[in-house]
C-alpha cells in the first residue's frame, strides 16, 4: 500500500547493537527491489552508543572509520501498511568493513562463526526459539493473571499481533497472558541457530509496531515493578546431528539427557556468572532473577523446574508423540536488554566448552532450590546467581574462558557500555530505574 500523504515505502537496513537496540537507516523500497541499493553506510562509533543515550567515554572508535550495513536477503520482515500507517519493512544486516570483510564488533557475525565452530568441532547444529515476555503500558485495570479476560481486555491487540507475526513469516505458535499486569508472551517456532536470533530481533519490532498502531507501547524491559514478576527471555534449544537426529536425548539417563547433553549443560552452569553479564545485562536484570519469581532462583539444572537457570522441559507422549525430537534445554537467565546474537553465541560456546572439557554431569534438581538447605547446596549442584550487574561484570572479568569468546575490542566496548549504564542510574530508586528501561526497551 503506497501513497500515505504522497510518501513512498521505505525499507530499514538495521542491526541489533551490543545493548540490544535495533539501529539503522532506511532507503526507498524501490531502490532495494530494483537492485540500486545493496548496502548502506554506517559508522563504527554507533556501536558505542549506550541504551540510555550517550556514547561511552572514551569512545574507542572516535570520529574515524566507515562501515557498511549489508543485508541478509533472507531476513526481510514486513507488516503491510494501513490507511494510517506505513509499511513496517526491515532487513537484518551484518556490519562489515567497506571492502566487505567482517567487522570485529558485529554480534551477528560472532554468532555465525560460533555456529560454524559448533558444527566443525562437535558435528552438531543448534535449533532454538526465544520465548519473550513483554508488557503493554495500558491504563485499564489488569485482569486475573493468565486469564482469558487478560487477553480480551487488550483486544484486538492479540489477534492483530499474531496476524502481523504470521505475515512477517515468524511462525507464532500461541498467544498467552502471563502473571504481571498486561504481560503477555508469543512463542514462535524453533529455527536454525542464526535464524532463531533473527526472529527474536524481528519479533520485538513487530510487536512494538502492532502496539504503536493502536496507541499503546509494548516494553520488553526486565521489570516494570521491582516487587513484581518481570519479563524474561527463555531460550529453548536443541541439537541436531547430520542425520537430523536428537543427540541430546537418551531415554536411559537421568532426565533423558544424553552424555553430550549433560556436558553441554555442565558448561553453561560452570560459566553461569560470566554468561549472565551477556544475557541479563541491565542494572535491573538481577532484580528479576530472584527466588520464587519463576525466573531463575539458582545456578543449577532442573527437570520441569522453573526456578532453575537451566531447565529440562517435559517430553510429551500424548497422542503417541515421539519424545526424542522434543528433547531440548531451556536457559531462563536472559531478558530483553540482551542482544540475542550474543546470548546464543555465549550459550553455544559454554556448552561446547563443557563437551570439549568432558565436564562431569551436573545434578538434576527435583525441588525448589529455595527449599534446599545451605548444607546441601553442593550435593544438589546449587550455585548463587550474581546479585547485581556489577557482580556479573566482575565474574566476566575473572573468567578468561568466556572473555576469549569475544573479540578484544567488542569485549572492551561491551564492558564500557555496561559500566556507563550503571553510572547513569547510580543513586536512583529501583522503581525509577525500571521506568527508564521501560522507555527504552
Amino acid at each position: 500500500m503506497a501513497d500515505l500523504a504522497s510518501g513512498c515505502d521505505l525499507v530499514g537496513f538495521v542491526a541489533c547493537d551490543l545493548g540490544g537496540i535495533v539501529r539503522g537507516r532506511s532507503v526507498p523500497a524501490s531502490d532495494l527491489d530494483e537492485g540500486r541499493q545493496t548496502s548502506v553506510g554506517w559508522v563504527p562509533s554507533a556501536q558505542a552508543v549506550t541504551p540510555l543515550g550517550p556514547s561511552v567515554e572514551p569512545n574507542p572508535f572516535g570520529s574515524t572509520g566507515d562501515l557498511r550495513l549489508v543485508p541478509d536477503r533472507d531476513t526481510r520482515f514486513s507488516v503491510a501498511a494501513t490507511e494510517e500507517h506505513s509499511t513496517l519493512d526491515l532487513l537484518l544486516c551484518d556490519l562489515r568493513e567497506t571492502d566487505g570483510g567482517p567487522w570485529d564488533c558485529c554480534p551477528r557475525t560472532l554468532l555465525r562463526e560460533t555456529l560454524a565452530e559448533l558444527e566443525r568441532v562437535a558435528g552438531v547444529r543448534i535449533e532454538a526459539s526465544f520465548e519473550q515476555e513483554f508488557q503493554l503500558l495500558f491504563d485499564a485495570p489488569a485482569a486475573a493473571p493468565m486469564s482469558l479476560e487478560a487477553q480480551r481486555v487488550v483486544d484486538p491487540f492479540p489477534s492483530a499481533a499474531i496476524g502481523a507475526l504470521i505475515e512477517a513469516g515468524l511462525e507464532p505458535e500461541r498467544f498467552l497472558a502471563e502473571c504481571s499486569p498486561h504481560q503477555f508472551e508469543i512463542p514462535v517456532a524453533p529455527a536454525a541457530g542464526l535464524a532463531s536470533a533473527d526472529r527474536a530481533v524481528a519479533l520485538r519490532e513487530v510487536v512494538r509496531e502492532v502496539a504503536r498502531r493502536r496507541g499503546l507501547r509494548a516494553t520488553f524491559a526486565p521489570l516494570l515493578d521491582p516487587v513484581a514478576q518481570g519479563n524474561g527471555v527463555h531460550v529453548h534449544f536443541s541439537l541436531r546431528d547430520e542425520e537430523g537426529g536428537s543427540p541430546l536425548y537418551d531415554p536411559g539417563r537421568p532426565g533423558y539427557l544424553s552424555e553430550l547433553g549433560e556436558r553441554f549443560a555442565a558448561g553453561i552452569v560452570a560459566h553461569a556468572g560470566a554468561l549472565l553479564a551477556l544475557t541479563a545485562p541491565s542494572p535491573i536484570s538481577q532484580l528479576r532473577l530472584q527466588p520464587n519469581r519463576w525466573s531463575a532462583g539458582a545456578v543449577c539444572v532442573g527437570e520441569r523446574n522453573r526456578e532453575t537457570l537451566l531447565r529440562i522441559p517435559p517430553l510429551l507422549t500424548l497422542d503417541s508423540a515421539d519424545p526424542a525430537p522434543q528433547m531440548r534445554l531451556e536457559y531462563r537467565g536472559a531478558d530483553g536488554t540482551a542482544n540475542p546474537y550474543l546470548v546464543l553465541a555465549a550459550l553455544v560456546r559454554a556448552g561446547l566448552r563443557g563437551v570439549l572439557d568432558e565436564l562431569p554431569p551436573p545434578p538434576i534438581l527435583d525441588r525448589d532450590p529455595a527449599r534446599v538447605a545451605a548444607a546441601d547446596a553442593d550435593r544438589f549442584g546449587l550455585g548463587q546467581l550474581p546479585e547485581t550487574l556489577e557482580d556479573s561484570l566482575r565474574a566476566l572479568a575473572a573468567d578468561d574462558v568466556v572473555r576469549d569468546w569475544l573479540p578484544p575490542r567488542m569485549l572492551e566496548v561491551y564492558a564500557s557500555i555496561k559500566r556507563s549504564e550503571i553510572e547513569a542510574v547510580a543513586g536512583l530508586e529501583p522503581v525509577e530505574i525500571c521506568r527508564r528501561y521501560a522507555q527504552v526497551y
